[in-house]
């Protein structure tokens, strides 16, 4: 029998978004032969909001779906700080 270990790799960064810090948590994904991070923040009435972001061109993109411009606007962060944190 052999046995395989997987690194769990989850943290969280605070990131100014709409004039305010908000707490982004990371979590990566293994689904189907790829690698993707779940990510979720609340927003100002305590709402959660959840997407996924997957690696294309090197860069770390937000899976499309409607969400607030706010979240948007961070992509380019967030895959800066994915970057960061796989490289550790």
């Amino acid at each position: 029998m052999q046995i395989q270990f997987v690194k769990n790799i989850q943290f969280t960064r605070l990131i100014k978004a709409e004039g305010r810090l908000r707490e982004f948590n990371f979590r990566k994904m293994r689904i189907l032969q790829e690698t993707l991070f779940s990510v979720d923040v609340v927003d100002d009435r305590g709402n959660r909001i959840m997407f996924r972001m997957r690696k294309e061109d090197n860069h770390w993109k937000i899976i499309p779906q409607p969400l607030p411009a706010w979240v948007s606007e961070q992509e380019k962060l967030m895959s800066d700080m994915i970057e960061e944190e796989l490289n550790n």
